[in-house]
């Protein structure tokens, strides 16, 4: 894993797999012991990336039953992931290109080019 804490990149993990759809709404997702197991780290270490997700409106608890995704989680993981996007690649690409004179269509044609490789 990368140089974020270890909850941060289980919580990752998980957010990638709902985006993904590999974890679909309604689909109980692993408890905090087998992500500990998995991982190889103390179950509170789980148990933080789970509540990180629950806190976001991804899972919802079901009593003695555990975490569930929500029919919203996929929905809310992209969008969040877009704005992200937007923010940290499209808005410098558009600042760099302005700077360097490209016009809107030349933008277009080079990423039209770039998406047919």
């Amino acid at each position: 894993m990368s140089g974020k804490p270890i909850y941060q990149a289980i919580a990752d993990e998980l957010r990638d797999m709902i985006g993904a759809g590999t974890l679909a709404p309604g689909d109980r997702v692993p408890s905090t012991n087998e992500l500990s197991a998995y991982h190889s780290v103390n179950p509170t270490t789980s148990a933080k990336a789970l509540t990180e997700l629950f806190n976001e409106g991804l899972l919802e608890k079901r009593r003695g039953l555990g975490m569930f995704v929500l029919d919203s989680a996929r929905e809310q993981v992209l969008s969040t992931r877009r704005e992200a996007f937007a923010r940290d690649f499209v808005e410098p690409f558009v600042h760099a290109a302005d700077q360097l004179g490209f016009t809107t269509e030349e933008l277009a044609v080079m990423i039209a080019k770039e998406r047919n490789r």
